[in-house]
Order: C-alpha cells, then structure tokens, then sequence
C-alpha cells in the first residue's frame, strides 16, 4: 500500500483510508463482526487511516473500532468527528462546536476508542453559532496537552478553512469528492492546495451507486440515508445507472472492477488527495483496494471522463435540507 502526506503539517497515511460509518449507522443493519473483520481485512492490506464519528450508532462505531483494534492499535491512524448532535431516535438535531462541547466530546471518544489520544480530531459540520476560530482553539488546546495531534476539519468552505488556518494548522479537509460530485473543484480544491491543506474525500462510491453492484429495482428501507438522497430516486436513478453501466466498460478494458476505477479515479486527481472507501464487509473492500495498485493512464482518465463528464450526475449528492447546512456550498 502506498502512502500519502496528509497536507503539508499532517501525518503519513496509506494511500486509501476506510470510512466505517456503514459498519453501525445509516445504512440499514449490519453485522458487528462483519465490520470487524473489514478493519482487520483493511489492516492486512496496509490500510492505516481509519475514519468515524462519535455520533456513527450513537457511539457504537467507536466501541467496534476498540475492539477491531485489540493488539493492533499501532497499525492505525484513527480520524474522529464531533459535534453532531443526535435524539434517541436517531434524529438529528444540530451541531455544537462549543469549547466546553470539544472537551467533553473528545473526553467519551478517547474512553469509548480505548487511546490515549486521538490522531485527527474534527468537527463534523461547521456550527454556524461558534466562530470556527474557537472550536479550533479549542482542539489546539487538546493537542497542547497530548489528547489530539492534528486537527482536520470537514465540509466547510474556502472563507472557514482559511479562518481556521490562521488559528492552527489544519492537516485535512474531509469532503465528498467522486466522479458524481466534483463540487470542490471549482474553488475549495484550491484553496486547500494553497494553505498545504489535504483532502480526505468521502463518498469517492456515492454511497454505493457507482460500486457496479447497485440495480434499479433495489429496495431501500426508510432507515437507510440513501432513501432520502436525489442520486436513488427513480426520477434521476435511471441516467445515473447509465454512467455507471459506461464506467463498467472502462473497468472491463483495464480488468478490474467498477469500484476500483472509481476510487482510482481520485487517487489520481493529486498526491495531496486520499480517497476514504466504505466496506461493511471484507469482499466490499477487497474491491475498492484494487484502486491502489491500479495504473491509470492518460487515456484511462480521458475513457473515464467521457464515461462519466463533470455535471453529468442526475440529482443532487443530498437533500436540499441537509445541503443547506454545509458550509461548504457544493
């Protein structure tokens, strides 16, 4: 597995990291050991970045993670998110970027994950009643006394990274990037360049639409996320199928799989860049990590552009509800 710098302060990380939402929450149920045998199956591989959130099943992701990572712990790289707040029927209900929030959030995390500190220390959202400049401050703090070693930041835009910057230097923004949502590319890409910020990027498999397993008769049950995201209903579902069924054909010249192009795709869109591929199972993953040792040339990338063209995706990668709380804008 190769590695990357994650920014121009952060630390060196595997090529490919893996996001473990999937594994407690969103997505409908799933099995504990299959989630743990997917992050043993992903150590194996020298995959070293692990993603999550505190909030991922109420806790739950955290808690699988220790115990994936019983004897293991030094072969991983742990990136937590905090600061969504949830109901104890799942809702949603904001986000709290408050100092005393920080403390308290990352205090349960380092109990519940079994460290004594945590690698990359995020808020999920931006809180639009904090300045980011004190939820930084107060992450800079943590790390100032050993509980955090860098601070990442996710889906905010280019005014908030550059805010955040100027407190303490941010080793990563963790954003949705793949070949149906090229959003960041307009401006955010470069202004994370510009500050020597990295770019974790999420959905790099839009949630599994472009895995080449998805079909247009499968069912999503009410719990699952995808229920509510433009991408799967059956008003834009069908044209976003079609690209896929195009990337298929790119994959099957070049011997691989749909997932492994996909993901390679990103890999090659800059060094400063490390796609996060989700995998609730070890055949998933398996999948998905060709895309390291995948060599895509000029013409690969060009075959894959016509297959599937900036703006090509029908629908939008959220609800408009949840978008309209991204700082990010895109």
């Amino acid at each position: 597995m190769r590695t990357r710098a994650l920014g121009s302060t952060g630390p060196s990380v595997s090529a490919l990291g893996l996001g473990c939402m999937g594994m407690s929450d969103l997505y409908g149920p799933a099995a504990e050991s299959d989630g743990i045998a997917t992050i043993h199956a992903a150590l194996d591989a020298g995959i070293t970045l692990l993603d999550t959130g505190d909030f991922y099943g109420a806790g739950s992701n955290e808690l699988l993670i220790r115990d994936a990572l019983r004897g293991r712990s030094e072969q991983a790289v742990l990136s937590v998110k905090f600061g969504a707040l949830r109901g104890p029927a799942g809702d949603w209900l904001g986000f709290d970027g408050r100092p005393a929030a920080v403390r308290n959030a990352l205090a349960y995390s380092l109990r519940r994950l079994g460290v004594e500190y945590i690698d990359i220390y995020r808020p999920a959202r931006l809180d639009p009643a904090v300045p980011i400049e004190d939820t930084v401050g107060a992450i800079a703090e943590l790390i100032e006394a050993g509980y955090v070693k860098h601070i990442g930041l996710s889906e905010v835009g280019s005014e908030t990274l550059r805010r955040a910057a100027a407190v303490h230097p941010i080793v990563d923004l963790q954003i949705e990037y793949s070949l149906l949502a090229r959003g960041i590319e307009d401006d955010i890409l470069g202004t994370c360049r510009e500050l020597g910020i990295g770019v974790t990027a999420y959905g790099v498999l839009s949630r599994g639409l472009v895995s080449g397993h998805w079909t247009a008769d499968r069912e999503l049950p009410p719990d699952d996320f995808r229920s509510h995201v433009p991408w799967f209903q059956s008003t834009h579902l069908g044209r976003n199928l079609q690209l896929v069924a195009a990337l298929r054909e790119v994959a099957l010249a070049k011997g691989t799989s749909v997932a492994a192009v996909a993901a390679g795709w990103v890999l090659a869109q800059g060094e400063d860049i490390v796609p996060l591929v989700g995998a609730r199972r070890p055949e998933q993953l398996a999948e998905s990590i060709e895309a390291a040792s995948l060599d895509l040339s000029a013409d690969d990338l060009a075959a894959i552009e016509a297959a599937v063209p900036a703006g090509a995706a029908s629908g939008k990668r959220m609800p408009d509800e949840l978008l309209a709380h991204l700082d990010s804008g895109v």
